[in-house]
């Protein structure tokens, strides 16, 4: 970065998935500084095949989060996202942006390092980092007693048994975090904890050792992004409330400022749509995140266009950057 030049806050958002890569695609066009923190726990799909056959960290949530960020030609990008379709034998259903990571992973010395030179092939405007690069598990308990060993088991396994999930945690427990990731944290201007899965993608981050304590101790500002739908087989009946409570409890006090929900009304064709897979627009319980000492914020966040209830690219990153720079000591852009 050039000396004297603004190139916007030092933004970390912190996730997995595709809710973490829908909101860096908009941020990208309000930042130059801007840091993606990456859930390592993913064990199904693509990404469990790597993880298993070449002993790599899954590269899913990572290339999603590359492919929001990269600045490549159209080629390229439809290579990133293509995939083999059913009758390519051990590659049916592989992405190719996959494979990508995982040869620059076999001329690597570590995940981190692999994920820096894809970062530079694709030219993407930011950094893409994994909060760690310990092979972990992800482990849940639900209220009944039970637990499920395995990211990609949790969704059925709560079905089965019909309760809530109580809490999750890495096995092992306690990894380290990559300490690029730790620095992050303390240097950003503003942190973004989702939207994505709560127990899949976004707490995992807050159990890698130093995370959470690094994100409660932070001077930024420090905002949750409340998912606009309950998900299937991981939050069905919990409120916006309850989805703050286990962020806290999977923490610590001071991990958030405010608490982001969509106003705008999801289509009706949409809901019922939801409805099915028993699913509904999360209920936002303005009170119950005030006893949790979380600021409640609401702003029209949902797409107008898409066949989902999700938010839109520019509505999150505008509604985010007007929140910062209410709350900023100084409003420079």
């Amino acid at each position: 970065m050039s000396e004297g030049i603004y190139c916007g806050p030092n933004v970390v958002a912190i996730g997995g998935g595709t809710g973490l890569s829908t909101m860096l695609r908009g941020l990208k066009n309000h930042t130059k500084n801007l840091t993606a923190i990456v859930t390592v726990s993913d064990d199904g799909g693509g990404s469990g095949i790597l993880r298993q056959d070449l002993g790599m960290l899954p590269p899913g949530d990572i290339r999603h989060c590359m492919e929001a960020l990269a600045n490549v030609e159209p080629v390229m990008e439809q290579l990133l996202t293509y995939r083999f379709p059913a009758g390519s034998g051990n590659l049916t259903g592989q992405s190719f942006g996959n494979l990508i990571l995982a040869a620059l992973n076999g001329i690597s010395d570590s995940f981190d390092q692999a994920v820096a030179r894809m970062s530079q092939v694709l030219a993407i405007s930011g950094r893409v980092l994994p909060v760690t690069n310990a092979n972990v598990l992800l482990e849940a308990t639900f209220e009944n007693g039970t637990r499920v060993v395995g990211e990609s088991k949790i969704c059925a396994f709560k079905k089965q048994q019909d309760c809530r999930i109580r809490s999750v945690r890495l096995l092992p427990e306690h990894p380290q975090a990559l300490p690029e990731a730790i620095q992050a944290i303390e240097q950003a201007d503003l942190i973004l904890l989702g939207p994505g899965s709560l127990y899949t993608s976004v707490i995992p981050n807050l159990l890698v050792d130093g995370i959470a304590q690094a994100v409660c101790s932070a001077r930024g500002l420090k905002i949750y992004i409340c998912n606009i739908m309950t998900q299937d087989g991981e939050t069905e009946g919990m409120t916006a409330g309850d989805h703050v409570r286990a962020l806290l409890q999977h923490s610590g006090p001071g991990l958030v400022d405010i608490c982001l929900c969509n106003s705008a009304p999801v289509r009706p064709g949409l809901v019922e749509r939801y409805r099915e897979e028993d699913a509904a627009p999360i209920t936002v319980d303005e009170d119950a995140i005030a006893e949790l000492g979380v600021e409640l914020v609401e702003r029209p966040l949902a797409s107008e266009t898409s066949d989902y209830a999700r938010h839109s690219v520019t509505r999150l990153a505008k509604a985010v950057m007007e929140l910062y720079n209410e709350r900023a000591d100084t409003k420079i852009f």
